[in-house]
């Protein structure tokens, strides 16, 4: 496909509401958007364990008007050990422009002062697949991994899940960063809100004992 065809497929990306909603999902977690051209269009980079290929594989289905090359295997080495990873990427796209904007500050994740307005049950279920997980298996509680933002963004999130889902959520410190906890007390309201949009190979994650 020459240059000529790749940028008119640029230029004619659409977002669906849907596609909308998933990329809310994928840049509060494991997505991230890359520029080669000073920001003036944006590729979503989407990446996971190579376990995960079902779930990828979900990912690109939804998202594959804007995706050349299909979902591939590559291997990665991290402190000497072998890890084989499952990707793809979209094309360049002024449509993804929007997202930068809010979800990067200086080149740093950060979530947007719009969230709300912007995430649903569906953005929360892809959140929820990417960095969610459970406390232990002999917990009802779970955890959204939260790393990458800073407390302000942390406070934006749990102030989004409060007040627009009911969902109550505390502040958990690691060695990495801070974690987002869902007590046991909101979990049912939080798994009720996501469980219709879960696929299926991720369904482990809201299992209640």
């Amino acid at each position: 496909m020459n240059s000529r065809e790749i940028r008119s497929i640029s230029e004619s990306v659409r977002l669906t509401d849907r596609q909308r909603e998933i990329i809310t999902g994928l840049l509060l977690g494991d997505g991230h958007l890359e520029t080669q051209n000073r920001g003036r269009t944006f590729r979503l980079k989407v990446e996971h364990s190579k376990h995960q290929k079902d779930y990828v594989d979900w990912l690109y289905q939804q998202l594959n008007n804007m995706v050349l090359t299909p979902p591939q295997s590559k291997l990665q080495t991290v402190a000497g050990k072998v890890y084989e990873k499952y990707w793809f990427s979209t094309i360049s796209s002024g449509a993804l422009r929007f997202y930068a904007q809010q979800f990067y500050l200086s080149r740093r994740k950060v979530v947007p002062k719009m969230i709300a307005k912007l995430v649903t049950p569906l953005s929360l279920a892809v959140w929820f697949m990417d960095d969610g997980s459970l406390k232990s298996r002999f917990h009802r509680a779970r955890i959204i991994n939260t790393h990458c933002f800073d407390r302000i963004s942390l406070q934006r999130l749990r102030d989004m899940l409060q007040q627009q889902f009911h969902v109550r959520t505390t502040l958990r410190r690691q060695s990495e960063g801070m974690q987002l906890y869902i007590p046991s007390s909101d979990i049912e309201t939080f798994i009720n809100l996501i469980k219709p949009h879960i696929h299926p190979l991720m369904e482990y994650k809201i299992k209640l004992t």
